[in-house]
């Protein structure tokens, strides 16, 4: 398990457990199985979801305080229209990383440490859920001491994960579409009882999605361009790459071009530039975090562009001597949420722009 962190953001890298279904009987399932969600019967609770290893937890009501471990479950919970029971959160997204009134609710969030919340500090939040983005792994590699399933539970906290994040990594396949994150969302919203507006942000992100593949749908799988996405906040002198465990894969795929390291199994990977060289990609995407402001921004992306054109290592690369770079930030490409199916718009309006996407 790794974690980094840029800007007081974080890019997680996982394998854990996940918020994911769990049928029951006579109890609503918080299906991992988005689909299936939608067909749960209305009327409320007991809710029950399950983790990757079939752990269950049930609700037989809506959390009332939240506390979430880093920005991804906290911008979901705002879409969803349950940050008003948020009552703090680790690693806080970094000015600018959240459009809109989503970046003044999140400031108005009391953050319970810049990276991973200290076990004691968690225990006493007063939460009564904490949504977890990272998997524990017995407490290991960085990610501090992390309280027990019995520690939660004397402290009257209900602890679950999101799919999307903490289990692709131990994905039997590739992650090619969207759906673990519209199960996050769908099971979220059963939880806090926001399941309408669940399935409106759902419903938002297929038809999205649907009005790609419709205009590609006839593009020829080797026709479509490949694609690097350039990690530049991860560091030059070593990329690392997004493998095709990652959400980022699916974003790219499903926007009709092919990740140069989707033979690569796992969520990231670090490689040698002259592994990036052998692929020799169509299009590059700038991987930039959020700096505060769009002058800000702008200056990060001239900044990555410039070291692909100056280094004798890349400036002969295909995509560099032909200018095809794409300046979309790294947040809606990586981190799991609605802003998914926005890239996916996004990056095929620039490789097909003679397509009606």
């Amino acid at each position: 398990m790794r974690f980094r962190v840029w800007g007081g953001t974080a890019a997680v890298v996982l394998c854990g457990s996940l918020l994911a279904g769990c049928g029951g009987g006579g109890k609503e399932a918080a299906d991992g199985n988005a689909g299936q969600a939608g067909k749960a019967a209305s009327g409320g609770y007991p809710v029950s979801v399950t983790d990757c290893t079939g752990a269950g937890t049930t609700f037989s009501s809506a959390p009332k305080r939240i506390v979430t471990s880093d920005s991804s479950s906290l911008e979901l919970l705002f879409r969803l229209g349950a940050g008003d029971k948020v009552i703090g959160t680790g690693f806080p997204p970094g000015r600018g990383a959240l459009p809109g009134t989503l970046g003044a609710q999140a400031r108005k969030v009391k953050v319970l440490s810049q990276t991973v919340i200290p076990k004691e500090k968690l225990l006493g939040s007063g939460a009564d859920l904490y949504i977890d983005t990272f998997a524990s792994m017995g407490g290991g590699a960085g990610m501090g001491d992390v309280p027990t399933a019995e520690e939660f539970k004397a402290a009257g906290i209900k602890h679950i994960y999101l799919k999307s994040t903490a289990c692709a990594a131990r994905s039997e396949s590739p992650v090619t579409d969207l759906s673990a994150v519209e199960a996050d969302i769908t099971s979220l919203g059963a939880v806090t009882g926001t399941r309408a507006r669940a399935h409106e942000l759902v419903a938002g992100m297929r038809e999205k999605v649907a009005a790609v593949h419709k205009a590609l749908g006839g593009t020829p799988e080797n026709s479509r361009p490949t694609y690097f996405f350039f990690d530049y906040d991860a560091g030059t002198k070593q990329p690392y790459v997004t493998c095709n465990r990652q959400i980022a894969n699916a974003v790219i795929t499903l926007a009709g071009a092919r990740n140069v390291f989707a033979d690569c199994d796992g969520d990231h990977k670090q490689v040698g530039w002259e592994d990036v060289i052998a692929k020799n990609p169509d299009w590059i995407q700038l991987g930039v975090r959020s700096r505060g402001s769009e002058a800000a921004n702008d200056k990060a992306f001239d900044e990555a562009e410039h070291w692909l054109r100056s280094n004798p290592a890349t400036k002969g690369l295909k995509a560099v001597e032909q200018g095809h770079f794409l300046r979309i930030g790294s947040e809606q490409t990586t981190v799991a949420g609605v802003r998914n199916a926005d890239t996916v718009q996004a990056i095929a309006k620039t490789l097909y722009p003679g397509k009606a996407v």
